[in-house]
């Protein structure tokens, strides 16, 4: 029997971040992968030059579909958009027992908002307390919290754990915003226990969709069974060989996308 994930994200029809890199991840993680498209975006590379948010009547019948029929064993939610989107995933997710991975989209790699400002207390307010674990990076941990971004691992540790106290059951502190020639990620719990990954910063610009593909792949690696450091740890393997592969993909004139299937067909 197949494995199940489902995400609940914005589309990108550059297909390099998004829905589209959700389902590329949890396919090449061998997984099922269900989708509920929450916006629709005019993307690519450079830019996003327009956002179409979907009426909330179909966003909910999009859950209502998929989790009646399918035994999902793990949700990703992405881009959400707006405090009216966020509430319908909320309620529409209300009977769901599963683990929920939560990316706190806000803002693409072009540099262009996803989320709107007033959204941003509605996430952390609603489904921030919904999440098994929450993926932000560090701009979106600031934001988050009303604070300066973290610049050190003990930075990072305090405020994984400001936002497991909003709610989060753990929090993956993602470095790629950081400096230094080593990346780290911090997983924090709200006993306050920490597990780091690492990897070596690489000099690439083709970096769109790293979020949504490390956060669909620890949806695909739960849905499988594994422990949560398990699945973080092996979705943040399998992101680095994506990133070290994206150069080779020569997609667009921007922010390339990672090679999502960098383990089938060499780029």
């Amino acid at each position: 029997m197949a494995h199940i994930a489902l995400t609940i994200a914005g589309s990108d029809s550059g297909g390099g971040a998004g829905i589209q890199a959700d389902l590329k991840a949890m396919s090449a993680l061998g997984v099922y992968g269900a989708s509920v498209v929450t916006a629709v975006t005019a993307q690519n590379t450079q830019a996003v030059t327009a956002v179409h948010g979907i009426p909330l009547d179909v966003i909910a019948a999009q859950i209502e579909a998929v989790l009646s029929d399918l035994d999902v064993g793990a949700i990703k939610i992405g881009m959400l958009a707006t405090p009216d989107i966020i509430e319908t995933v909320s309620r529409a997710l209300s009977e769901f027992a599963g683990p929920v991975v939560l990316d706190p989209v806000m803002i693409a790699k072009s540099g262009d908002a996803l989320l709107a400002q007033d959204a941003v207390h509605t996430l952390r307010d609603i489904l921030l307390p919904r999440a098994t674990v929450l993926t932000p990076n560090l701009p979106e941990a600031a934001c988050l919290l009303g604070d300066a971004e973290a610049e050190t691992p003990d930075q990072m540790v305090k405020q994984g754990l400001a936002l497991c106290d909003l709610g989060a059951h753990s929090v993956l502190m993602k470095g790629g915003h950081g400096y230094g020639d080593i990346c780290h990620d911090l997983l924090i719990d709200a006993s306050g226990k920490v597990a780091e990954f690492t990897a070596s910063r690489r000099d690439t610009r083709n970096t769109h969709g790293t979020g949504c593909t490390l956060s669909s792949a620890i949806a695909a690696r739960l849905t499988q069974g594994l422990p949560l450091v398990d699945a973080v740890a092996q979705a943040h393997g399998y992101l680095q060989g994506a990133i070290a592969q994206a150069d080779g993909l020569q997609i667009g004139r921007g922010h390339g996308p990672v090679h999502h299937f960098h383990r089938v067909w060499p780029a």
